[in-house]
């Protein structure tokens, strides 16, 4: 039987059911909305966890929808054997009996105010235009029409669009005879966007119009859904809207609904025959808790499957990624200080650290401190609770990376950093001390670049190495060989000089956790350059003197030894 494809940035849930994609049953989520939700419900979840899905699927069974023509649409057919419909007539008679606004604000990344504002209308508008039905309505005034009219066609200020949603609100109740319900996708999307590109306070003003009235003041609501990456403080955006029910990641209810659980996972992957893949998939894409609950990164598990059953690669990738903005990462890492460059190294040996807990925060606020910093990361999806304690009404949580993608990207973000950095320091004294043998220079030099980054790589061999590639690549006169057979091996690195009165330089690298341990590492490493016959290939060529170096690395600390051979 040929297996249904799988859902690749597929957002819409009735695309999902048409075209049988495969869908991770997500529908108990109305069952819990009308059992246990609030009268604005706010989720907040990192990235391409699922909340746009979400969304859609509560649109599709709620609302009841109509065509340009004022005929009702029949939506049944999309919960047909969900797991919703096993929960009894109780849930699936409010299907259909609601009129619904729906808005995705995940567009509104334009580079001032009056582009993104701009946007904002055209999606307003697009959902007046949606519900143009309204306009044939008996009951709809002269006056209501001329302005539902002009919001459809943008023709209209500021003050008329920061009440738009109110006065549609009415339009629909007025048609249907029942409140309306309010979906808001992405809803910090405009504001993260507005306090990069400069204009954040004139967005959070008119954000905060737009939602007071559709929200605080609109008598004709049942309830409303909004998601978000970032909860944004009650003080800022959501003033006075004692009616806010906030579930971010700290909370257990409706924690299932957004990412993969485990038993998720395992039907996934014995469904595409790769069951064998479980350890794999858990080490790289496992690792985050919302509430209780264990979940995994749904867009990586996805692309991964997808990618394995296509034969298009063997091993896990870090897709995360490529969609998610790691801007905050490198945030955190430029302005490192000595503590945070700890830290650091602490989470990404695998331990832990432990941050007070900030949730009501503004994105002016996130880069005030470096706590609000580790706060944002966290409830963005960077870092995963281990536990949590209480002391003195302060929540305290114990924080770590939660897997394998996640590491990759702060390991990946301190390697860029690092390069960059190097670039900063003038190289030539660690040059001369290697034309000319002088160790001690060497290693000063090293150390003291060393002693301001940030170490991921004290038991990675790998690193050090391409540290000293990427050194060596700015010393002229010099061709470098990496990994290269000569002899009976393959000696780290050779330096070939294009003038043959100049030493040929051959370097063995080493490392250890042991500072005790250096010097008999770097002899070491002389010794297999001797015993493998590294040399011999350099005289054939015609070098005069070969300065054969060992390296010892014991985490920020760097050892050089020198045995110098001429030929004969």
């Amino acid at each position: 039987m040929r297996k249904k494809r799988l859902p690749i940035g597929i957002e819409f849930y009735k695309e999902m059911v048409d075209k049988s994609y495969y869908y991770v049953d997500k529908t108990l989520m109305v069952k819990d909305i009308l059992d246990k939700g609030g009268k604005v419900n706010l989720f907040t979840r990192p990235r391409r966890f699922g909340k746009t899905l979400a969304l859609q699927m509560l649109r599709t069974f709620f609302e009841c929808e109509v065509d340009a023509d004022g005929a009702m649409i029949d939506n049944s057919r999309y919960f047909e054997g969900t797991k919703l419909q096993q929960a009894g007539q109780e849930y699936m008679s409010h299907m259909g009996q609601y009129p619904v606004i729906s808005l995705s604000l995940k567009s509104a990344k334009q580079p001032d105010f009056k582009m993104a504002y701009d946007r904002l209308k055209e999606v307003i508008s697009e959902e007046y235009q949606r519900h143009r039905y309204l306009l044939e309505a008996s009951s709809m005034t002269e006056r209501d029409r001329q302005t539902y009219e002009a919001l459809m066609e943008c023709n209209v200020g500021p003050g008329n669009f920061a009440t738009s949603l109110l006065f549609l609100s009415k339009c629909l109740k007025s048609y249907h005879k029942r409140n309306v319900i309010i979906f808001i996708d992405e809803y910090d999307v405009p504001l993260e966007n507005a306090y990069f590109r400069g204009f954040y306070d004139e967005m959070m003003d008119f954000t905060r119009s737009l939602f007071e009235s559709a929200l605080k003041t609109n008598d004709c609501l049942e309830f409303a859904v909004i998601t978000g990456c970032l909860r944004i403080s009650r003080e800022s955006i959501f003033t006075g809207l004692n009616n806010l029910k906030v579930l971010s990641v700290l909370d257990e209810s409706f924690a299932e609904y957004f990412g993969f659980t485990q038993k998720d996972v395992e039907a996934i992957l014995e469904y595409y025959g790769i069951s064998d893949r479980r350890e794999e998939v858990k080490r790289w894409y496992d690792g985050y808790l919302f509430g209780k609950t264990e979940v995994y990164n749904p867009w990586s598990v996805i692309n991964y499957v997808d990618d394995i059953i296509s034969l298009n690669t063997e091993f896990p990738k870090p897709y995360w990624s490529n969609t998610s903005s790691n801007s905050i990462v490198r945030e955190l890492v430029d302005g490192a200080d000595n503590t945070v460059k700890s830290e650091l190294e602490e989470l990404i040996a695998g331990g832990v650290i432990e941050k007070q807990v900030h949730e009501d925060i503004t994105y002016g606020e996130v880069y005030k401190s470096q706590d609000n910093l580790w706060n944002f990361l966290f409830f963005t999806g960077y870092l995963k609770v281990v536990s949590r304690r209480l002391e003195e009404n302060i929540i305290y949580l114990t924080l770590t990376i939660p897997n394998a993608e996640i590491c990759y990207i702060y390991q990946n973000t301190i390697r860029e950093w690092f390069a960059e950095r190097q670039k900063g320091f003038d190289s030539a004294p660690f040059y001369e001390g290697m034309r000319v043998g002088d160790c001690r220079r060497m290693e000063d030099f090293i150390c003291g670049q060393l002693s301001g980054s940030i170490s991921y790589f004290d038991n990675a061999e790998s690193f050090y190495h391409g540290y000293l590639f990427g050194l060596l690549g700015g010393l002229d006169g010099y061709k470098i060989n990496s990994n290269r057979e000569r002899g009976n091996g393959r000696p780290d690195l050779v330096l070939e000089p294009h003038d043959p009165r100049q030493p040929a330089i051959i370097i063995e690298i080493k490392r250890t956790n042991k500072f005790g341990l250096m010097e008999q590492l770097c002899e070491e490493a002389l010794e297999q350059i001797e015993e493998r016959d590294y040399t011999s290939e350099l005289f054939e060529y015609g070098y005069q003197k070969i300065f054969k170096y060992g390296f010892c690395f014991c985490k920020k600390r760097c050892m050089v030894k020198l045995a110098q051979t001429e030929s004969i």
